[in-house]
């Protein structure tokens, strides 16, 4: 199998490579001792077995382009492009090479220096015009609540013409959640009061009143808000329960995660400034997100800004509050009584809350605050199951064999339910769940905490 290229893929190259704009940093690349330790590691590795698509290949390439031995031709960008940014060969080296920081470094370099085609263009200004907005988003759940409910996705598979659609708009349909329109259109409160009594603070955080623990400011998100209202509604109810005031502001907008990932540097620090605007006046003790791939990102906002005098210091001092969930509720000892749910789940970690924030034991630990339930770990627990951002949609085919993959590494833990912190991963995973999606559910962590603190069942 070969990392499929991007559509229409003959456009030149601008004569030159890496503009002085950030560029990536040789000293950072010199620190790769080409070990080998990360190839197993790559999913593009280990769907190819090319060493071009794995994490030493392309340090290889950056450094010939930043020194100027070679061009950022249509070769390297498709490699570069082919990367997940999963992070996963981050945590597999030895030796501490920093290949988030390089790939990040490189991909706003393509955008600005780099002729992508015609129709890639067009696709990702799709994208980039659609899900960091929650109002389209909301037009677009109801479009697709009547393709879905009116029987025209039946009709088109039945047809014969959905399998001849472009691959990229073709993984776009089939990712498309069947969304409760009620859900789809709620939206959590500006402000949520503790509920349960008051205790030990979070680390680093001060109780405000007789009533909280602490107060935390909640990233609502934009596929989230709409797609996975619920899971939010959820992360209220756990956080309130426990002890804390909850306070989502309505002004707050995209976090800037998806166009960070994606190269596209000045829309993300855009994004950036205004949610820094939004919760900067906020009197709270944390950053609450619900999100791995936004939470990384949040947390990184002092990088991002490192050259910005007007928001270096509050965007680290921003950054410096981010919490998720799962990290904030396993620091704070647990409140609220856990009914028992006799079930068994397997988690799976989504690679920017493992990787690239190194939470691991965390959403294990709070999840096995409820009793009677069993945890599992999936095999091939480190691999990415292909979401990635907007990879899913931009390079399908490779997308969907880590895909199928992850899923049939899920079904061989017989679980009851899966469950996993990112919403890709959420539809990515119940997409190639196939004939057992409808069997099997797949959840946010926080879901399985919300049912037994009010003591339901979670499917």
């Amino acid at each position: 199998m070969t990392v499929p290229h991007r559509e229409d893929s003959g456009a030149e190259a601008p004569t030159g490579g890496f503009d002085a704009h950030r560029r990536p940093s040789q000293d950072l690349v010199s620190d790769c001792v080409h070990c080998g330790f990360c190839l197993p590691a790559c999913p593009t590795y280990a769907l190819t077995g090319e060493e071009m698509n794995s994490p030493r290949g392309r340090i290889y390439q950056i450094k010939l382009i930043g020194e100027g031995e070679a061009p950022l031709d249509a070769a390297a960008v498709r490699h570069f492009d082919a990367c997940l940014g999963c992070m996963a060969c981050v945590t597999a080296c030895p030796s501490g090479v920093q290949y988030d920081r390089l790939i990040e470094s490189v991909r706003p370099q393509i955008e600005r220096n780099w002729a992508r085609t015609r129709s890639d263009r067009a696709f990702r200004e799709l994208i980039f015009r659609l899900f960091p907005y929650p109002r389209r988003l909301r037009i677009a759940a109801v479009l697709g609540a009547l393709y879905q409910r009116l029987g025209l996705r039946r009709a088109l598979a039945c047809s014969g013409l959905l399998s001849r659609l472009p691959a990229r708009v073709r993984a776009l349909e089939a990712l498309m959640p069947d969304v409760p329109l009620r859900s789809a259109m709620r939206r959590v409160p500006d402000r949520s009061p503790a509920r349960g009594a008051p205790g030990t603070t979070a680390k680093g955080a001060t109780a405000r009143d007789t009533t909280a623990r602490c107060t935390v400011g909640l990233v609502t998100g934009c596929v989230q808000q709409v797609f996975f209202a619920q899971v939010n509604e959820a992360t209220v109810r756990v956080l309130t329960a426990e002890g804390c005031d909850v306070v989502a502001p309505r002004a707050q907008g995209c976090c800037g995660a998806l166009s960070e990932h994606a190269g596209r540097e000045d829309e993300a620090m855009t994004r950036a400034r205004r949610l820094i605007d939004t919760f900067e006046p906020l009197d709270v003790d944390a950053i609450v997100v619900n999100v791995a791939g936004c939470g990384s990102s949040l947390k990184a906002y002092g990088r991002l800004f490192a050259d910005d005098p007007d928001y270096r210091e509050r965007a680290a001092a921003f950054a410096a509050k981010v919490r998720d969930v799962s990290e904030l509720l396993a620091e704070l000892p647990p409140l609220a009584p856990r009914r028992p749910l006799h079930a068994r789940v397997a988690y799976h970690d989504a690679c920017h809350l493992a990787h690239a924030q190194g939470i691991r034991d965390e959403p294990r630990a709070v999840l096995r605050t409820v009793p009677d339930l069993e945890v599992v770990d999936i095999p091939e627990a480190d691999m990415c199951c292909g979401s990635a951002g907007i990879y899913n949609l931009v390079q399908p085919e490779a997308a969907e064999e880590l895909g199928r993959r992850k899923a049939d590494n899920v079904l061989s833990t017989n679980p009851d339910a899966v469950v996993t912190a990112n919403p890709g991963c959420l539809l990515q995973i119940a997409r190639h769940l196939g004939p057992h999606r409808d069997e099997l559910p797949v959840l946010h962590p926080v879901q399985i905490l919300d049912a037994a603190i009010r003591g339901v069942r979670p499917w």
